[in-house]
């Protein structure tokens, strides 16, 4: 387990989770692995994630682009690892300072993610939660048809 320095959020947390019906392995190489998450990684079938770098070492930055497919929006979804411990939890800090968990369990050949993250002011707390959730279904949808 790798761990850098955060600060620590006074910011509301929203909570989200999924089960997944595949094996840890798996889920962690679609989730962190740059060629399927650009497959899953967008809230609603009119956007889509174009591309995505990631490079899964504490400090390091990630970069997932979001775009609507008509080119009218799009933005930079990226932060830098504060903590991994493979196969278990990912942490990262998002650019305008909020942080971000993801944890993994795994049982019999599920995996559970629970996803935890410092709240926005600009949509409500409904909003983010029901975008994050619906990012977490195509996640599942992706690895469980590939």
């Amino acid at each position: 387990m790798y761990i850098v320095h955060q600060t620590i959020s006074l910011m509301k947390k929203i909570e989200v989770s999924i089960n997944v019906k595949a094996d840890i392995e798996k889920v962690w190489a679609f989730w962190t692995k740059p060629s399927h998450i650009v497959h899953w990684n967008f809230a609603s079938p009119s956007w889509h994630c174009p591309k995505a770098t990631n490079s899964l070492i504490v400090g390091e930055k990630f970069n997932w682009r979001m775009e609507a497919k008509d080119g009218t929006m799009g933005f930079d979804f990226e932060g830098i690892y504060t903590e991994i411990s493979p196969l278990k939890l990912i942490k990262f800090q998002l650019l305008d300072n909020r942080q971000v968990n993801v944890e993994f369990f795994e049982k019999d050949n599920q995996v559970l993610i629970v996803e935890t993250f410092d709240a926005e002011g600009t949509n409500t707390d409904e909003q983010q939660r029901a975008g994050w959730q619906a990012i977490l279904e195509n996640f599942k949808t992706y690895v469980e048809t590939n």
